[in-house]
């Protein structure tokens, strides 16, 4: 009895497991239309798959491209409180160089409300634009593997039904072997 519950309450917890609102779910739908100045940075990414941290980066996006995971766009969005603008340049020299850091301006529509998105949240959506995985707290930590699982998932998944602009070359070199095969692996990830 007790072993199906903590298997119970482990799926609970998973960021896929049902704890999300079903009210109004913007999930596999296309993010809210949001910018930083006069910059769309989802219009930027189109045709690639695309992970918005509100948080500071870490060097994933170099673990991922190692392992094949590429034509993945990193986009990181600060806070538009007066002490997160303060420390703006901090966060941006934490990040890596090839990830663009955004400041949203004063007066603008508050990104991170647009996409109901907290502190250390990381926002994954394939790549015709459409949110796969929204994860928060405890889960978008980096020291463990939900983010990774969660963004391997949808580079090589059709979590949201057919994309139009997946291609077989869109996979990594360790997924390019036989579809029996392949299909196996990804249940391991």
């Amino acid at each position: 009895m007790w072993r199906s519950l903590g298997f119970t309450l482990a799926l609970c917890l998973l960021p896929w497991g049902g704890t999300e609102s079903h009210e109004q779910s913007s999930f596999c739908k296309n993010p809210p239309v949001w910018r930083i100045g006069d910059q769309n940075p989802m219009l930027k990414s189109q045709g690639s798959m695309t992970v918005v941290a509100l948080l500071q980066a870490k060097d994933l996006r170099v673990k991922l491209e190692k392992e094949g995971f590429s034509n993945i766009s990193y986009v990181v969005v600060n806070h538009q409180g007066i002490p997160s603008r303060l420390n703006y340049m901090h966060l941006k020299s934490k990040v890596s160089e090839h990830i663009p850091v955004y400041q949203q301006e004063e007066n603008q529509t508050d990104v991170w409300t647009l996409l109901n998105g907290n502190k250390d949240d990381f926002l994954i959506y394939d790549r015709c634009g459409r949110l796969v995985y929204h994860l928060g707290l405890p889960f978008s930590i980096l020291h463990f593997l939900y983010v990774e699982k969660a963004i391997k998932d949808a580079y090589c998944e059709d979590k949201c039904g057919n994309c139009s602009l997946m291609t077989l070359s869109s996979f990594p070199e360790a997924f390019t072997l036989s579809a029996h095969s392949a299909v196996g692996l990804l249940h391991l990830l």
